[in-house]
């Protein structure tokens, strides 16, 4: 999905590394109260070796991070106030706690850990990260107001809603966001509050801005207007990859699951993030994708060797195809293929599908795309960074121009790294077969991604043969 800042990555990594230091410190701490400073009687309570609560405040570290993470601790960049942070603070360190002593009783350690020690750790847990989160916090905000203001808004409508949006977006430096313009949306006067400099024309000129790379995120403060224009300003966002919000009053129009974030004292609704959108699930898919290239491209060499041999014997011509496909962002890239068809394939006709068989293809051509040997090479493009190991296949220039304004949410599938295989394809679509019920197969992939998924269309795609033309 869309590239997060540097300085969002860089905050998030660094929460990560200070709440290590304070979990593990935590736990260290709570020992030291319990059995160094006299401050509780011991009893008979004997305390266990040292190493051994070092090695447990480590484990007991990852655990944290885990569930923080899971948690929503990381995402970035922040909105809102400290104290509206408190409570899920707290609740991360409860779970951590629990967790944590449920997998220190289940080792059962001669002597035990301390049921103390592990209560007094949710105290001095809890306080060190409310203490380092606050710095963090504050560092963060306050950095964010020296860098360049990265968003460029365009607020639909000109009421006093529209107007107290800029002030929150100013009032919120972490998001980095600044209204470029405002459109009218009717023939009511603006509210004063909102700069004339500022209002450049109407809802019909918002195209424009979008072609012209002016606008980053589109927020509607117009409530008011028609279903169908609502609908066309969301279709617009999407084909243009812009983010899109809205204050509530759209629920009917979005089929996706909807997120709610309050921008100081306001509500916006927008479709929620998808898995991908997180900086640490965009880092373990792309670790999945350069250990998973550089083993195929390891394995897949005495076959590349082998194919390339044959297709030499059989006609004239390069070994290897290069074709141009949309890729993130709707960037181009060169794929790289081995090739199944004669090199004048398409000298007569232009960009056309596939069909089943193809008299364009070679006869060593149709047995390797019947076995999806063709695509081996594009393990290269993977270890490069231009594909991934699995998502929705990347799709010529000439055919995105055809759907993108035809077929709903189509620019959507373009969000993420586009895949050797992907869920579409293991589902027997591909080729001529129906572009929308490929995009709700892509689209489902992007909505519910997880290694597992990827996992599970890897295997499947030994298997899949069906439509492979």
């Amino acid at each position: 999905m869309r590239q997060q800042d540097t300085f969002d990555v860089i905050c998030s990594t660094a929460a990560v590394v200070a709440d290590a230091l304070a979990v593990f410190v935590g736990f260290l701490l709570a020992v030291a109260i319990r059995f160094d400073t006299g401050w509780i009687p011991l009893f008979h309570e004997q305390p266990p070796s040292r190493d051994l609560y070092l090695y447990g405040a480590g484990v007991g570290t990852i655990l944290f991070l885990f569930i923080f993470r899971s948690l929503g601790l990381y995402v970035r960049p922040q909105t809102g106030s400290f104290s509206d942070k408190i409570p899920r603070l707290v609740r991360a360190t409860g779970w951590g706690i629990l967790l944590a002593t449920a997998l220190a009783f289940a080792i059962r350690t001669d002597p035990p850990f301390s049921r103390v020690v592990t209560g007094l750790s949710f105290f001095t847990i809890l306080l060190l990260v409310l203490l380092e989160r606050w710095l963090l916090f504050r560092v963060e905000w306050n950095g964010a107001r020296h860098l360049a203001e990265a968003k460029r808004v365009v607020v639909v409508g000109t009421n006093r809603l529209a107007a107290h949006l800029k002030e929150a977006l100013k009032q919120t430096p972490t998001l980095r966001a600044h209204v470029t313009a405002f459109l009218r949306t009717n023939g009511s006067p603006p509210d004063p509050a909102v700069p004339p400099e500022l209002i450049r024309g109407t809802l019909d000129d918002l195209a424009g801005l979008i072609e012209r790379g002016e606008v980053d995120q589109v927020i509607c403060a117009d409530f008011s207007l028609p279903h169908d224009k609502m609908s066309e300003l969301l279709l617009l966002s999407e084909r243009h990859l812009v983010g899109f919000h809205t204050v509530p009053d759209m629920f009917g129009l979005l089929t996706q699951r909807v997120h709610i974030e309050m921008l100081g004292d306001i509500p916006l609704l927008g479709i929620d993030k998808w898995p991908l959108d997180y900086f640490w699930n965009r880092a373990l898919k792309r670790l999945e994708d350069i250990a998973g290239s550089l083993l195929g491209l390891i394995v897949s060499v005495p076959v590349i060797a082998v194919g390339a041999v044959l297709i030499k014997r059989e006609s004239p011509g390069p070994i290897f195809y290069r074709q141009e496909r949309c890729g993130e962002g709707g960037k181009c890239f060169s794929i790289l293929k081995l090739r199944t068809m004669r090199c004048d394939a398409e000298a007569a006709t232009g960009p056309v599908w596939a069909q089943p068989d193809d008299p364009r293809r070679t006869r060593i051509g149709g047995w390797l795309r019947a076995h999806n040997l063709d695509e081996l090479p594009q393990f290269w493009n993977v270890l490069k960074g231009e594909m991934s190991l699995v998502g929705p296949r990347p799709e010529r220039p000439h055919f995105v121009e055809q759907f993108k304004d035809d077929i709903s949410r189509y620019m959507w599938r373009h969000a993420s790294k586009p895949g050797i295989t992907g869920w579409a394809q293991v589902n027997g679509l591909r080729g001529n077969t129906s572009i929308r019920d490929r995009i709700q197969y892509d689209l489902y992939y992007l909505e519910n991604w997880s290694l597992a998924l990827d996992f599970k269309i890897i295997v499947k795609t030994f298997f899949a043969r069906e439509n492979a033309y």
